[in-house]
């Protein structure tokens, strides 16, 4: 029998084929393609997959060693959030390129640390060489937003956008908004306590708090509190004190204003940031 019969469908054949290979790829990459996730989310999965491994029995000691492998990853993921401050609060990835063993993805990530929100986009090279995994960010991109120096954040930003270093990132945004945190409980916990003598110009999120003499008019003392970060991402709190003092005082006591400030850097050295503070609102509160 003629075999040249047959060839045409042997290619409409090898051509379904092909397409069913194609289709497949791309239902698998469209798997792949977009995820999105939150606490809740994981939540209520870990849930479900509780719900489903209720009732089994011991036999399956696989399916077993697996819950408590998924309850000890929960466990070490609520630790990080809670030592860290970091709580991602949705993502995405998109596969852009897959050959062989190379696969790049753009991930989208936001979240925040303690109140402090932050938005990343980047890419990431995952290769595959002799049973040895290796993986590249790049394309880093940060969004964050901050009251503190614009020029001193923009510079930081850019430093570790060009480097792509998330590992320096998440470590400075974690002590950045612990810093960030423990100002704004101070002023709080200030204005509260003595709320004739301390205000907050710019409210909880500001940089400064004023003291107010409660018995020497137009007296009052500026305390400023910024956080500084260098490009290595270390930071460290600097704290310094602005007196605003009415000329007839100024003239009578110009040995002991000009000396508030030095006295109060020299508190913080001592005995901290709250304690001096505390100082500094006992002795203005005394005046007379």
């Amino acid at each position: 029998m003629d075999k040249s019969i047959f060839q045409p469908y042997e290619d409409e054949i090898q051509a379904l084929e092909e397409e069913i290979r194609q289709l497949t790829e791309e239902y698998e990459d469209m798997q792949d393609e977009t995820t999105f996730f939150s606490e809740e989310e994981i939540l209520k999965s870990i849930k479900s997959f509780e719900r489903e491994t209720q009732g089994e029995t011991n036999g399956h000691e696989s399916l077993s060693d697996l819950k408590a492998q998924l309850e000890s990853l929960v466990r070490d993921l609520s630790f990080l959030m809670e030592f860290t401050g970091i709580h991602f609060t949705s993502h995405s990835k998109k596969t852009v390129e897959k050959t062989g063993n190379r696969t790049v993805q753009k991930h989208r990530l936001s979240g925040r640390c303690h109140s402090l929100p932050f938005q990343l986009e980047f890419k990431l090279l995952e290769m595959q060489n002799d049973e040895k995994e290796t993986a590249v960010v790049s394309d880093l991109s940060i969004v964050m937003e901050s009251r503190e120096d614009s020029n001193v954040m923009s510079k930081f930003l850019s430093s570790i956008e060009e480097r792509a270093d998330l590992l320096t990132f998440f470590r400075s945004l974690s002590t950045y908004a612990e810093w960030h945190e423990h100002r704004r409980a101070t002023f709080l916990h200030f204005k509260a306590k003595y709320p004739d003598i301390v205000s907050l110009p710019e409210g909880l999120l500001g940089d400064f708090i004023i003291l107010r003499s409660p018995k020497v008019s137009g007296l009052e003392l500026m305390i400023v509190w910024k956080i500084h970060f260098d490009e290595e991402g270390t930071t460290t709190p600097v704290l310094d004190l602005l007196p605003k003092v009415p000329e007839q005082v100024l003239e009578q006591r110009m040995t002991s204003v000009e000396s508030i400030p030095g006295s109060f850097r020299s508190a913080l050295r001592l005995f901290g940031i709250e304690a001096a503070i505390e100082n500094l609102v006992k002795v203005l509160g005394s005046e007379k």
